[in-house]
């Protein structure tokens, strides 16, 4: 069986970043920057002030200096006359300041008598003024090493750029197998169960950025296979979910290896999760996940997730982080096991793992907020020590 951490790079050697695409900045959230954002001008374009008050020039910056207001600034209204020594001029938040060197006094922190006002006796070492170039400069580059947020396009916007480069997202078919399943809203029969599968991956396909299509179940039968796979062409990423077992109904390999299926590996040496694969297949990439639910969706985090990242310009290796047991557990076995866990908040954070851990149970799977990692061959372990995990 192959390990896990041998498995992760092996699928991540199948895919690399897609080609880059220019979209309107309205429709980049949550997009991977292809190549670096550059400023189209500085920002603030000039010194501005932080508040509502006077601005003076320094040498007047005196205690109980009497000044004389000549004018008004205002944002998008700056004060364009010539500022003498002791004159000064009434100032709002984001205006232009009349001239280099100044210092904008607070309007509360000065008495003002008609045209006059007289500074305070104890002045401040603040200058409140926004230095041109604070935020950035005309040509400065910007290229966060993650998909865009909101406070992305913010700044993007701001250093005027409508445009941007970015990966293609990529297109991920998503097929179910076996005759067992049926869709959610339908009524299974006797010896039938509802389809959970496609939907959880789905979810977790599109929250990584990707474009899912969704396909038909493919029924155990060597012509649905063929049928369903054929739906799948032009996609980037096949996602299969059953049917990568030994069983003499589990044919998606055998059916797959006749449409060009090159497999880089089957099984690993974890739990739950063993039954997958990986190859290419023609243009695309295949990933076989098990059929048992939690066993899809762990899987998915260790290795469906990191290889859309990745094709998205981006290393989604999954970065372990660590907690303290709160209670004693046994041995992990003869393969990695990555246990449904629950976290207690803290610093450090506690770990305690379900006390189910069967496979099949997506109700487990819900409740947890983190898989806790047995490493192969790990032993038991005792309460307060130090374990990773992968937060969900």
């Amino acid at each position: 069986m192959t390990p896990v951490a041998e498995a992760l790079e092996q699928v991540l050697a199948l895919v690399a970043p897609l080609a880059a695409e220019r979209v309107p900045l309205r429709r980049a959230l949550g997009r991977v920057l292809a190549e670096p954002v550059v400023a189209q001008l500085t920002q603030p374009p000039f010194d501005a002030s932080s508040m509502d008050g006077y601005w003076i020039s320094a040498a007047d910056h005196r205690p109980g200096a009497v000044l004389r207001v000549e004018g008004e600034a205002a944002a998008g209204r700056g004060w364009a006359g010539a500022v003498a020594p002791g004159q000064a001029v009434r100032i709002f938040t984001g205006a232009p300041c009349p001239a280099p060197g100044g210092v904008v006094l607070l309007q509360e922190n000065v008495l003002r008598a008609g045209d006059t006002i007289t500074l305070p006796e104890t002045l401040s070492d603040n200058d409140n003024i926004r230095p041109r170039g604070q935020d950035f400069g005309e040509g400065a580059p910007f290229r966060p090493n993650r998909a865009l947020t909101a406070r992305d396009i913010g700044l993007i916007a701001a250093m005027n750029v409508a445009e941007v480069a970015v990966h293609r997202r990529p297109v991920v078919a998503v097929m179910a197998t076996g005759d067992e399943l049926v869709q959610p809203g339908e009524t299974p029969g006797p010896d039938q169960i509802i389809c959970s599968n496609s939907l959880m991956l789905a979810a977790m396909i599109e929250a990584a950025g990707a474009e899912v299509r969704l396909l038909p179940i493919a029924r155990d039968t060597a012509e649905s296979l063929r049928f369903t796979f054929s739906l799948a062409e032009g996609a980037d990423l096949l996602v299969s979910s059953g049917g990568a077992s030994v069983g003499d109904h589990d044919i998606v390999g055998e059916i797959a290896a006749e449409l060009g299926f090159e497999r880089s590996f089957w099984r690993i040496a974890m739990r739950p999760g063993k039954p997958l694969m990986a190859g290419r297949m023609g243009a695309a990439v295949m990933l076989g996940l098990p059929g048992n639910p939690v066993s899809a969706a762990v899987c998915a985090k260790l290795f469906l997730l990191p290889m859309l990242a990745r094709m998205q310009g981006l290393d989604g290796r999954p970065v372990p982080q660590q907690a303290v047991l709160a209670k004693d557990v046994g041995p992990a076995g003869p393969r990695a096991h990555y246990m449904r866990a629950m976290l207690i908040p803290g610093t450090p954070p506690k770990i305690i793992p379900a006390a189910s851990q069967d496979s099949a149970r997506l109700g487990v799977l819900a409740e947890a907020d983190a898989l806790l990692i047995r490493p192969l061959g790990d032993g038991p372990r005792q309460a307060g020590e130090f374990a990773e995990y992968l937060p969900l």
